[in-house]
């Protein structure tokens, strides 16, 4: 592809050199440049891609794009204003926009993203659809999985995934929208035919700063797709509906909305409901339990509504529907208690999954948690408080400490935890405390494991190691049986 082509869809201040240079693909990570590849320079939060130019160069990059004034280059250098944006929409024209070649469905919000992503995907695909799926779990094109490191891929790797969807015929492309993606435009450039709009609670103020501006993000959103679907019982929908440019469609329990669950039945195996619609009603059954699991189906219903899909294939497509891993995930132990692991890493999403269990729990409610190193320190007097109000014994421990002392971030749980009458422990390894947990366990208790879900590793200080939760809680029940001799 040729520079002038790329260069016509982006606002440059200017462009030096040939822009007849041939483009073969697009960096902007010095180290992946390959011969003939346009390098982006992007600042980032550690590094910032203008430092690496000369080695970009040395690669054979054919030509540069920057936003900081960088000097003479024996390269085309063009300069704009956000070289984010414009890695997007770079990204878009190279891969010839793949995503105006199906439907893309975009769910954002704090908590539910990931689930409603699988039970839309299940839904279609009762109808012989294939679809593409982008996700916090994992990327996936019909059945065969990709894995996945973001919740939304820079936007060049998107470009790529949904290139290679394109290539494979995917009728429908479902994907988790971040906050951080929507700020940092890596959805720039993909054309939404419906967004969801799940929730907001606290998370992510180490990035956002205010509650204020993560709102403000996740309205994005809708400022680029031509249907919303909102959880008008949450508190912060007003601001959705009111800033968002498209039409929209509302869903409740508690509000008078467009898709709304009436007779609702909550229990150990999942929930059911009638759902009353626009277009008729439908009785819906679901194998995931929790009020939650309401929210994220009817969700998922009138976005598939608003993709034309009927009522039938909606109610066939949520009673398929599988649990997602880590979300809710029952470990069968072969005892007289039950370990659930659940992804809970913000205040709401861990109220959420104790709620959950406490109204289903015959025994004790034991939570075992920490939370992530590097990120927002005001939600974990918050965490304790209500893992506190809600369990009968805790274990807290660590998360992903990342660079800080684990035992900093257990005493600002602490802090929270000790406003409650609810008896604990500190465990700073994660390992150790599970194994705590499981040795102390009595009849009819609910261990639920809160914060890793279907993470397989641990970011410590200096490394990242193997922790996959389920292989662990197994691991140390048969350690348990050997010592026992059973």
């Amino acid at each position: 592809m040729r520079l002038e082509k790329l260069t016509n869809i982006v606002e440059t201040e200017y462009i030096i050199g040939n822009i007849d240079a041939v483009i073969k693909g697009i960096a902007y990570d010095s180290r992946k440049v390959k011969p003939g590849d346009l390098f982006v320079c992007i600042k980032g939060f550690k590094a910032d891609g203008h430092d690496y130019i000369e080695e970009a160069i040395q690669k054979g990059a054919s030509a540069v794009m920057v936003e900081k004034e960088v000097g003479e280059l024996p390269v085309p250098r063009i300069k704009v204003t956000h070289s984010r944006k414009a890695l997007a929409l770079v990204s878009a024209a190279f891969y010839n926009h793949p995503s105006s070649e199906f439907k893309l469905i975009g769910v954002t919000g704090t908590n539910g993203k990931t689930t409603t992503t699988y039970l839309i995907k299940s839904i279609l695909e009762a109808g012989g659809s294939k679809v593409g799926l982008i996700g916090t779990n994992q990327n996936m094109i019909g059945e065969k999985v990709l894995p996945a490191h973001h919740t939304t891929p820079e936007s060049l790797e998107l470009q790529r995934l949904f290139y290679d969807m394109a290539r494979e015929k995917v009728e429908y492309v479902v994907m988790e929208v971040s906050s951080h993606s929507l700020e940092l435009d890596r959805v720039e450039g993909c054309d939404f035919e419906v967004g969801i709009f799940t929730n907001i609670t606290q998370d992510h103020l180490d990035f956002h700063g205010t509650m204020e501006n993560y709102l403000k993000a996740k309205s994005k959103l809708f400022d680029r797709c031509k249907k919303g679907v909102v959880n008008i019982d949450d508190v912060n929908s007003d601001y959705i509906l009111k800033n968002g440019k498209c039409d929209m469609m509302t869903f409740a329990i508690e509000s008078i909305a467009d898709v709304r669950a009436e007779n609702l039945s909550i229990s150990a195996s999942g929930v059911k409901f009638d759902c009353i619609t626009p277009h008729g009603n439908a009785f819906i059954e679901l194998a995931i339990p929790g009020k939650f699991s309401v929210y994220n189906a009817l969700g998922s219903i009138g976005a598939c509504l608003s993709l034309g899909i009927n009522l039938r294939q909606i109610q066939k497509g949520l009673k398929q529907a599988k649990g997602v891993p880590g979300r809710a995930q029952i470990v069968e132990t072969g005892k007289d208690f039950a370990v659930i692991i659940d992804y809970a890493h913000t205040p709401d999403g861990l109220e959420n999954i104790l709620n959950t269990v406490r109204g289903l729990a015959k025994g004790r409610v034991v939570t075992l948690f920490g939370c992530g190193g590097d990120r927002d320190r005001t939600k974990r007097p918050v965490m304790g408080k209500i893992a506190g109000e809600l369990s009968d014994f805790c274990i807290i421990t660590s998360d992903n400490p990342r660079t800080e002392d684990p035992g900093v971030i257990i005493d600002h749980i602490e802090e929270g935890i000790k406003k409650t009458p609810c008896p604990y422990v500190r465990i700073e390894n994660r390992y150790e405390a599970i194994r705590y947990a499981i040795r102390n366990a009595e009849k009819d208790d609910v261990i639920v494991l809160a914060g890793k879900g279907h993470e397989t590793y641990q970011i410590l200080k200096d490394k990242v190691i193997d922790f996959d939760e389920e292989k662990i809680v197994r691991e140390i029940l048969k350690e348990e049986e050997m010592e026992s001799g059973h």
